[in-house]
């Protein structure tokens, strides 16, 4: 007879999950529940369970986090998981978390049942196949984590890369390992995002690509496939037979992997497949398949074999970058945009990921050249996550390059646009100061961080218009505020220095008689009793 263990922090569910289901007809005898982690695995710890149905989200730690858990402790069991993630619902087929399925809340009791179903049909077979070869036994998931924290120290360079240390080091860790074996290492790339995902969103739909991986490569007893750093998994597989063949063969089973990752998990991805290597030559291999990859900026979703012999490349010729700031500075930015795609995309064939380099420092030099020409400061245009994010991805392909491009000409030519229109510049600067004369610490640094100007410029474009500084804007404001308030409030001259953005009365009286020939007082004094 089977178990099962329900485990979801929102007890209403969990118990009608448990109560609603006729588990009993798919052979289940014993249902548990548990509220959170800690809870589950106490259940874990004293009873055998076959399968775990698993909220994906919950406060006292998460169903991946007790998923992994589980994996290193109980791996025969099944999982299948829950969630009100609507964000992936498209990914229902292929998304399964390293579980049996993964359905979206509310679940339709039907729907559990049918997967219920399929889980003790696996169950059953796996039961009735519990024989391994010398390879199967190698990768046996029994010691999933185990093995990849092995492999991965190598490739981080813990374990030192000659065989000795590798011999010793698996034995030490339990890891059969044979030095004579042969290992094709697969490299997959995360190239892009077609979404804006968070962190978080990130590592879950890498950890269910790896999932995928697994079942699309048909790694599972024939090799391992981990994630080694952000945007990369590695695929290890133990060598069998003709290594020319099996590389070969793994080409054609990686490239529906590619249409899964952009349909489901919503990445364009790249794969190298590199030669057999023994574990001592791991290392070299592995960067050999890096260094692919970065050259791989046309961001092509192919399957490349390693192949020794580097080629050669043409020399690049840049655009005339002068012509283009001269195009920009007449606000025709949509053309710079527009001719710098054409080249880069005509020239992508030539181009390695040097010359990408290089081409997105000239034409940053080129914008910036402009922005500072019409006064703008461009650290503060682009100092938001967004802008930051794309500058930094810029030189890794050429579709980043050009997001990038987008991006930095679009918000130039708004903020020229803005510069060139005084008026609404005006208009701006009152805004934001009126909204803020209370605040002692309003500077023209703030007004013109707000503006994306150099004070400076900002200054003389505000002389220009008004005859006055930014600095003699806020204070005539400021000043402005207080008279009113003295001629129709009865609040107390301390008061009105606060809310005109003076803590200290004192400098405030001096700064108003300045301005006004009186002191608040006497001003008051004066003026209320002439209007009565």
């Amino acid at each position: 007879m089977l178990t099962l263990i329900i485990v979801d922090d929102e007890k209403l569910l969990t118990d009608s999950l448990k109560g609603d289901i006729d588990w009993a007809s798919l052979g289940f005898d014993k249902v548990f529940t548990a509220y959170n982690s800690r809870q589950a695995k106490e259940i874990f710890d004293r009873e055998s369970i076959h399968l775990m149905v698993c909220d994906i989200e919950m406060p006292q730690g998460s169903g991946l986090e007790l998923l992994a858990w589980v994996r290193e402790h109980h791996p025969d069991t099944e999982t299948v998981f829950m969630t009100c993630h609507a964000e992936f619902k498209l990914a229902q087929r292929a998304m399964q978390l390293g579980s049996f399925d993964y359905l979206l809340k509310p679940v339709p009791p039907d729907e559990l049942l049918s997967v219920g179903e399929k889980v003790v049909a696996k169950i059953m077979k796996e039961s009735e196949e519990k024989q391994y070869s010398r390879i199967g036994q190698f990768w046996s998931r029994r010691q999933p984590l185990i093995a990849e924290q092995f492999w991965l120290d190598l490739l981080h360079h813990v374990i030192p890369s000659n065989p000795d240390s590798i011999k010793r080091e698996a034995g030490e860790r339990g890891i059969p390992f044979d030095e004579k074996l042969q290992l094709l290492p697969l490299l997959i790339s995360v190239k892009r995002y077609h979404k804006d995902f968070s962190p978080r969103d990130q590592k879950v739909l890498e950890y269910a690509l790896k999932n995928s991986g697994e079942e699309t490569l048909g790694l599972e007893g024939q090799g391992l496939l981990f994630t080694t750093t952000d945007r990369e998994l590695m695929a290890l597989i133990p060598i069998e037979g003709d290594a020319a063949l099996l590389r070969e063969q793994f080409k054609e089973k990686a490239r529906p992997l590619i249409d899964y990752a952009s349909e489901y998990f919503y990445c364009d991805i790249a794969i190298y497949i590199g030669n057999a290597v023994q574990g001592h030559e791991l290392n070299g291999m592995v960067g050999r398949l890096r260094e692919l990859d970065k050259e791989n900026i046309a961001l092509a979703k192919d399957v490349f074999l390693y192949d020794s012999a580097r080629k050669t490349r043409e020399t690049i010729t840049f655009p005339d970058m002068h012509a283009w700031s001269i195009m920009l500075k007449e606000g025709h930015g949509g053309r710079v945009l527009v001719e710098a795609k054409a080249f880069l995309w005509t020239a992508t064939a030539s181009m390695d990921v040097d010359s990408l380099y290089r081409f997105h420092h000239n034409f940053l030099q080129m914008v910036f050249y402009v922005l500072k020409i019409e006064g703008i400061d461009a650290q503060l245009l682009f100092g938001d996550d967004k802008s930051a994010d794309l500058f930094r991805n810029a030189s890794r392909s050429v579709p980043d390059m050009v997001g990038w491009m987008t991006h930095i000409i679009g918000r130039s030519m708004d903020q020229v646009r803005n510069i060139r229109e005084s008026p609404s510049i005006l208009d701006k600067v009152e805004q934001y100061v009126n909204a803020r004369l209370d605040s002692e610490q309003l500077s023209r640094e703030d007004v013109a961080a707000y503006m994306f100007l150099n004070p400076d410029y900002l200054d003389r474009l505000l002389k220009k218009q008004t005859g006055h500084s930014v600095t003699e804007l806020i204070i005539t404001k400021r000043m402005a505020l207080a008279l009113e308030l003295l001629l129709k409030t009865e609040l107390p001259v301390g008061t009105i220095a606060v809310q005109s953005g003076y803590s200290n009365l004192a400098h405030f009286s001096r700064r108003f008689k300045r301005f006004a020939g009186l002191s608040p007082h006497e001003y008051r004094k004066k003026y209320v009793a002439n209007s009565e």
